[in-house]
């Protein structure tokens, strides 16, 4: 964005110049910051947001996957101050508690699936996923099996961005080659993404492609030595990849056959996204042995997130042995005021019937944009009830993409910008994850602000003689 006018006694301004000044964001582009600086936004009232100028966007990527309630939400705010007054803070460490950490606990336990009844708190997905696989190490050599400590993971992945989480990760954008990372243990398959498949492959012999591939490496490893294979559901900053009907069914039952931890990335699908609780069993019909969740477990009101494991898992690392530690934890695991605000979220969630709207108004929505398949650009339109992508290609036909210096995906998120609307760009995709409240207006208050961008920079490219196909 451009910097706001330079007004003396400016608040907009000032803020602008800190945050340039002294703020290093997530994913930050230097070069671009130091022209551009930041976006202000000030406040949020439902599925739309506000910047420092006073101008309204609806805000088509729900913060970053996790704002479920919408902004304002006075509930969430009470039972945070509420909490905070009565205990904001006591460490959890080996044999302390308190309250809201139990019975976000139990509650927890009550929406997952399967045997899923222990819970260990985080308060992000990349920490809940280096829990998940610290969990997996611990479980094997708790059974004296110290070799089974690789991680199969795959391409187009996200997993987060500590040492172990951004190692998981298999987006090739985000490894920058000026920092290291884990690979001596973490191994990556092929990304199950049906539109970029081998040409004259099927859907189906596509997923039995992926399934072999995952059992070869498997088996290249050793099955002795492989501990863990991690999984979105559907990949969301990968770009919203669906995979292939009967795939999860067949790496879960794969990850069986080898003594395999079959672990559920849910970071993004659960608590509503896909109108479930969760979706690995309710959508996809898996029984994980680990679940990892963060993002609407709170709303994005306040960080929490949350790894939660069998019964089985739990029996053989709680046998007893006056020696064995799970030396494993944070500072703010299980924080009193974070697990009040999940608490409080979750009874509101039931109480607004907000899964009941994502059911209702994400096919709407899923519809609306796969009509923009005709515009101009549009390769492929991917996605589920709130998780949504759009795709673009240089030529439709062959699926081409455009020059990575084009920079579509942001080229059109600047200009839905412009048109009152939020939505994500990574290099040649643009992602959007509304809010789970969003209206059905307000859907097509979405659609027709990114259909105005891509017409708009379709506009751009011919002009600068580039040829669309």
């Amino acid at each position: 964005m451009n910097a706001p006018a330079k007004l003396a006694n400016d608040p907009a301004r000032q803020v602008w110049e800190q945050d340039r000044a002294h703020f290093v964001h997530p994913w930050t582009h230097f070069d671009s910051f130091r022209q551009d600086g930041s976006l202000v936004i000030e406040r949020g009232e439902g599925s739309h947001v506000i910047d420092a100028q006073g101008r309204r966007y609806l805000d088509g990527i729900g913060g970053l996957w996790c704002m479920t309630l919408g902004y304002g939400s006075d509930a969430l705010a009470e039972v945070m101050a509420e909490q905070a007054r009565k205990l904001a803070y006591f460490s959890t460490f080996v044999d302390t508690t308190n309250p809201p950490a139990a019975a976000l606990a139990a509650e927890l336990a009550a929406l997952a699936p399967g045997d899923l009844k222990r819970v260990f708190f985080a308060c992000t997905g990349s920490d809940a996923n280096d829990t998940a696989i610290r969990l997996a190490h611990y479980y094997f050599g708790r059974q004296g099996k110290f070799a089974k400590r690789h991680v199969i993971s795959r391409i187009d992945a996200y997993h987060g961005s500590t040492l172990l989480g951004m190692s998981l990760t298999g987006r090739a954008m985000d490894k920058a080659p000026e920092f290291h990372y884990l690979t001596d243990f973490v191994h990556h398959v092929s990304s199950p993404n049906p539109y970029r498949r081998p040409d004259g492959m099927t859907v189906e012999q596509f997923r039995d492609h992926l399934v072999a591939e995952l059992e070869a490496k498997i088996l290249e490893i050793g099955p002795e030595r492989v501990a863990a294979f991690i999984a979105e559901p559907i990949l969301g900053a990968g770009g919203v990849i669906v995979p292939p009907p009967g795939y999860h069914k067949a790496t879960r039952e794969l990850c069986r056959r080898h003594d395999v931890l079959y672990i559920s990335d849910e970071v993004v699908t659960a608590f509503g996204r896909l109108g479930e609780w969760f979706a690995s069993e309710a959508v996809f019909g898996i029984d994980p042995d680990i679940v990892v969740t963060a993002k609407g477990l709170s709303s994005g009101y306040i960080p929490l997130a949350a790894t939660l494991y069998s019964e089985r898992i739990h029996e053989v690392i709680s046998r007893p042995d006056p020696n064995a530690w799970f030396t494993h934890g944070f500072t703010y695991s299980g924080h009193p005021v974070a697990c009040a605000v999940g608490l409080k979220n979750i009874e509101l969630m039931k109480a607004q019937g907000v899964l009941e709207n994502v059911r209702r108004v994400g096919p709407y929505l899923q519809r609306r944009l796969q009509a923009l398949a005709d515009l101009p650009l549009v390769g492929d339109v991917r996605g589920s009830h709130f998780m949504q992508c759009t795709e673009y290609v240089a030529d439709k036909s062959t699926k081409r993409l455009l020059p990575d210096g084009v920079n579509v995906g942001k080229r059109i998120s600047d200009h839905c910008e412009r048109h009152g609307l939020i939505i994500r760009p990574l290099a040649h995709l643009n992602i959007m994850s509304p809010p789970l409240v969003l209206t059905q207006d307000e859907a097509d208050e979405l659609v027709e602000g990114l259909a105005a961008g891509i017409r708009a920079t379709a506009d751009d490219l011919v002009r600068e003689g580039h040829r669309l196909d």
